[in-house]
């Protein structure tokens, strides 16, 4: 098959989770598949793996973006009737290479990531030709999450002017991801927890496809499996948060952790620290570093030896969509995982199980104290949460069905859609 992909960040490296999943899909079907990408890049240092990215597929451009120019366009958009997610991650010479290959290469499909880069098709010069009676050009769109509902939950928890913003988003993206499930042939999500709300929004809509993400259980492993050694030190319980520090819904959960949960944790483990490990940390997450034994990694090349040096995991997100590889990776280390309801809401694990849910900050705590003071429990969840990703998240499973639904059907032809 000859497949044009669109993804709206670089597919590499794979450090956050949206990349995790592109990477692994563009990885996946350029082994047998002449794959032509196409993308964004927000981090001028990703762009020398332009380059690596060229090793696996026939061609690759790779379009710089500036988050402040963009932010710029988006302002410019508020009057207007489309998503600020769409504009933001519009780009007039990357549709220009779009419309080129599109002119001068046959596709057998179009792939695009993430619902903005939809509009790459829509705005082609070639449009008419995608659409045309009888095309052979499949349209894939892999929304992941349904970001509409992201923004609507940043709303409730954003002040004014932001909450009129986020809320007015919402409502545009929402009616955009309509337009684009019923314009394109194939529509993923995630997670079954993705798909419902979907089709909860939208009920009499053809039912979208689900492909999960998985985890690489040979990278991400206890230490008996190998790998860099775990350091945490008895009496001094390290509790650990891994994700993106630039991201809304992981400052937000952090804050939220060290503001409410934090203090009643250190009231029991005076000696206690939570490690905060992730990326370009915002400024009020760099302010936490140094205080009640709380430390700011910032970007660090390996996330392992953080996680094994934890007594216990935790994702305390308030506002989450879609599938958290971060909770996936920590469990397939082997570690006991405190997560709220939110971040847990596209997963099959069984809570007290695989995995400890709490919402609220008292109990949150109470979740941690219990992991931190009774060994026994601590074990079976640790082996339980390694089993659980072992058994469900296999991105080689995961990527079977990608290129499946790629290159056998759309679900408008498919006999045997989802129930």
């Amino acid at each position: 098959m000859r497949i044009l992909y669109l993804a709206h960040r670089i597919p590499y490296p794979p450090n956050k989770g949206d990349k995790i999943r592109s990477y692994h899909e563009v990885r996946y079907l350029a082994q047998c598949h002449e794959v032509d990408l196409g993308c964004l890049c927000d981090d001028p240092q990703d762009m020398k793996h332009v380059e690596t990215l060229r090793t696996w597929c026939r061609s690759v451009q790779a379009v710089p973006l500036t988050p402040w120019k963009a932010r710029l366009k988006c302002l410019l958009q508020l009057p207007g009737s489309m998503p600020l997610s769409v504009s933001y991650f519009y780009s007039p010479r990357l549709q220009r290479w779009v419309d080129e290959c599109l002119e001068s290469r046959t596709y057998d499909a179009v792939l695009c990531f993430s619902s903005p880069m939809a509009e790459y098709v829509f705005s082609s010069r070639h449009k008419k030709t995608l659409w045309q009676p009888g095309g052979k050009v499949r349209k894939i769109i892999d929304f992941c999450d349904l970001d509409s509902d992201k923004w609507a939950q940043y709303a409730k928890r954003s002040p004014v002017p932001f909450r009129w913003v986020y809320k007015e988003e919402s409502r545009r993206l929402w009616a955009y991801e309509r337009k684009v499930h019923e314009s394109f042939d194939v529509s993923i999500f995630v997670s079954e927890a993705e798909r419902e709300l979907f089709l909860r929004k939208s009920p009499g809509a053809l039912c979208p496809w689900v492909v999960g993400n998985g985890v690489d259980t040979d990278f991400f492993c206890p230490l008996d499996e190998g790998g860099p050694e775990t350091t945490w030190k008895k009496g001094e319980p390290t509790i650990v948060f891994v994700g993106a520090m630039d991201y809304h819904a992981n400052v937000d959960g952090v804050l939220w952790f060290a503001k409410t949960v934090w203090p009643r944790i250190r009231q029991r483990f005076p000696r206690a620290r939570f490690t905060v490990v992730g990326s370009r940390p915002h400024p009020r997450i760099r302010r936490l570093s140094g205080s009640y034994g709380i430390h700011v990694t910032g970007f660090v090349p390996d996330v392992r030896p953080y996680l094994r040096s934890a007594v216990c995991v935790v994702a305390p997100l308030r506002m989450a969509r879609g599938v958290q590889n971060k909770v996936l990776e920590a469990m397939a280390t082997g570690k006991a995982v405190v997560a709220t309801s939110q971040a847990l809401d596209g997963l099959k694990a069984v809570p007290d199980r695989d995995i400890l849910c709490a919402d609220g900050a008292e109990a949150f705590a109470q979740a941690v104290i219990d992991i931190v003071e009774n060994p026994e429990k601590r074990r079976h969840l640790e082996y339980n949460a390694r089993d659980y990703v072992l058994k469900h998240h296999s991105w080689k499973h995961e990527m079977a069905k990608l290129e499946a639904l790629v290159s056998r059907a759309s679900h408008h032809t498919m006999s045997s859609r989802p129930s």
